[in-house]
């Protein structure tokens, strides 16, 4: 089963290897990861896709809980939450045909640049629109190249990942 994990971490060097290795030493791989900063500086929000059963999942994020950098982990999967991926997306243009704005219709895609014969697209959507996309493209023989950021996640409401000061200066050592 598909699982969305979103994991809270010291913004330190070496955190995100550590998750990483994590994963690597029980054999599981990482399908998407995306890290970046948070509102507070000190810290880091990694989202990562993986597969694997409930019990080894809830393994998972148990292990990465005890990792020195985490702060909270939070599996997604069965949550409500709002997914989204940016790609860029370089694609064959042939100005005589239209079906790259067919194609495109209904998805969120804007065009950054026309050079050489190609255009590049940037996509903002879920990762089952860009799959459903890019299977469109390349059906259509158009695809040239492909970079995609991954998932990232975040759930409505009032619901967040756990943090308080005190946990964040612990973990990096200065409390």
């Amino acid at each position: 089963m598909r699982h969305v994990i979103s994991i809270l971490m010291a913004n330190e060097a070496g955190a995100l290897v550590r998750v990483a290795g994590l994963f690597s030493q029980r054999g599981f791989n990482i399908e998407t990861l995306n890290v970046g900063p948070t509102e507070d500086p000190t810290m880091s929000r990694l989202t990562l896709v993986t597969e694997g059963t409930e019990n080894v999942i809830e393994q998972i994020n148990r292990q990465l809980l005890k990792l020195v950098d985490v702060i909270d982990v939070l599996d997604m999967t069965g949550d409500e939450h709002l997914e989204s991926e940016l790609a860029l997306i370089k694609v064959r243009r042939d100005t005589a045909d239209q079906s790259l704005e067919a194609l495109s219709r209904g998805y969120e895609t804007t065009l950054i640049s026309e050079e050489d014969g190609l255009a590049l697209l940037r996509f903002l959507g879920s990762g089952d629109e860009l799959n459903r996309f890019i299977g469109a493209l390349e059906s259509a023989g158009l695809l040239v190249e492909l970079a995609r950021s991954g998932a990232v996640t975040m759930t409505p409401g009032a619901s967040v990942l756990r943090y308080r000061r005190a946990d964040v200066l612990a973990v990096a050592g200065q409390g």
